[in-house]
């Protein structure tokens, strides 16, 4: 059985795997009952007969019933309406050296405020923060962290920038696109570190907002992506590709 199918049958009997929730709302899982997730419409969908939806985020183009979730298991069809459910729900907030992400060209020798939701739309078998990237929000704790508070905490701290890391900041795309647009206001600026799973026209938007970008290749062929990845190599180079022409 593959890790995320594991944690996912785990989120059904209302287990959580390694994460440090409470044992209160694992059992409130088991009844049915979800933790607090946000409702905020999606971006980049399309519409489809009988309340059905096709994804345009990614390269999956996940096509959806009425509530079934897409792949990374944070953004769910409810009636025909595509919702992302980690909208200001933060899994994990740190200060780091920039270098860490790692960007050892861009703002050396400063902060940057590290911020991730639950969530990913591959499922790498060498994954380091599988406990976060491989699990849907209402598996592991999160807290309300709001684009604008988001941005006011990194400028407090002294951060120079924000970087969306640890999981895969495409899920949680229009957390991240409305915190760095609030986030330039106040003169922070924004990093991503992605497996470069997004389709064009999100990307090209991202770009517009973000200050750098490092796009993670993770192998050289269609079999290690496939085998490994769980995803496909093509999209990837066409992301490092558009990355690069953005300059």
């Amino acid at each position: 059985m593959e890790r995320r199918s594991f944690l996912r049958g785990a989120a059904g009997a209302g287990i959580v795997i390694g994460t440090g929730l409470p044992s209160l709302c694992s059992g409130l899982a088991a009844f049915g009952v979800k933790p607090n997730l946000s409702r905020v419409e999606a971006r980049y969908y399309d519409k489809l007969p009988d309340r059905e939806i096709e994804c345009r985020l990614c390269p999956r183009k996940c096509r959806l019933g009425d509530k079934e979730r897409g792949y990374c298991g944070v953004r769910e069809n409810i009636g025909g309406t595509y919702y992302t459910l980690v909208y200001g729900k933060a899994c994990s907030l740190n200060v780091d050296p920039v270098e860490k992400k790692p960007f050892f060209h861009v703002l050396p020798g400063t902060s940057a405020l590290s911020l991730a939701t639950a969530g990913c739309n591959v499922n790498c078998k060498f994954c380091q923060n599988w406990e976060i990237s491989q699990v849907r929000p209402e598996q592991i704790d999160h807290f309300d962290l709001p684009p604008e508070k988001a941005a006011a905490q990194a400028h407090g701290a002294g951060c120079s920038s924000i970087a969306y890391t640890y999981t895969e900041p495409t899920v949680f795309f229009e957390y991240m696109y409305d915190t760095a647009v609030r986030a330039k206001r106040r003169g922070v600026r924004n990093l991503v570190v992605t497996g470069g799973h997004i389709d064009p026209i999100p990307l090209g938007d991202l770009l517009a907002v973000v200050d750098a970008v490092k796009v993670d290749l993770k192998g050289f062929t269609q079999e290690f992506y496939a085998e490994y990845v769980r995803g496909e190599l093509k999209p990837v180079l066409e992301t490092i590709r558009a990355v690069a022409k953005s300059k």
